[in-house]
């Protein structure tokens, strides 16, 4: 009994994993229809997994059930960027003022080694940036030491991360972004040096001036122009 249980729990956990992964990439765009047994197969599993995956990812926001056990992966708006943005800058710069006083030499290496690979993002460097971009985060929110905020920060990240992509494709996305490039290495200068109020106050001006933050007022001029619209043809 139990060891079926954990083959069970391993395979949902499996499919729970790729099915948020083509969710969070784009594979999967957002409010598009899930035909369950279709990717099942593409997936090469069973359905039973699957729908354990689809129940996981709807408890998140990120899959929209409905009564007749259809599922769609959920829609992008203005509001949800607002939110994530607004979390981000309330955690993170708190994340990275204690890295400032908690990091350890292995931390700082690991920042150093992040930095190094760092890239403009913009649509020219594409995936490739928004993934050192992470790595590099992730490195300085590590540096806490605190694994609640590390989880949630995580998680933050992983939702965010849809929006970012959005942003590529927005005219703000061919910007070369040298400031916002620049930063991440003052940051690592500040933490390394044991500043903690500098870096934190850093930190909140980048994500204050991110990507992410132009693409929540894009959505958001997108979401008044289409109701502003809806207004004038009524």
């Amino acid at each position: 009994m139990n060891t079926t249980t954990n083959v069970f729990s391993s395979k949902g956990s499996l499919a729970y994993s790729e099915l948020r992964q083509m969710i969070l990439s784009g594979a999967l765009a957002p409010g598009s229809r899930i035909s369950q047994y279709e990717l099942a197969e593409n997936m090469r599993m069973s359905i039973t997994p699957l729908r354990e995956a689809i129940r996981r990812l709807s408890s998140e926001g990120l899959i929209i059930m409905d009564t007749h056990r259809d599922s769609r992966v959920a829609s992008m708006s203005a509001a949800e960027a607002r939110e994530l943005l607004e979390v981000r800058l309330s955690l993170e710069p708190s994340a990275t003022e204690l890295a400032a006083s908690r990091r350890t030499q292995a931390d700082i290496e690991a920042m150093r080694a992040a930095s190094e690979k760092l890239l403009p993002v913009t649509r020219v460097w594409g995936e490739d940036a928004i993934n050192a971009h992470r790595e590099f985060h992730r490195a300085v929110y590590a540096a806490s030491h605190n694994a609640t905020l590390i989880k949630l920060l995580d998680d933050l990240w992983d939702k965010s991360d849809r929006y970012r992509r959005i942003g590529l494709e927005l005219p703000s996305g061919d910007e070369p972004r040298t400031i916002d490039l620049n930063q991440h290495h003052k940051i690592l200068e500040l933490i390394t040096a044991g500043d903690g109020p500098g870096a934190a106050e850093l930190a909140r001006t980048h994500i204050a001036n991110s990507l992410t933050a132009s693409v929540t007022g894009a959505l958001e001029e997108r979401e008044n122009n289409s109701i502003s619209g809806l207004e004038a043809s009524a």
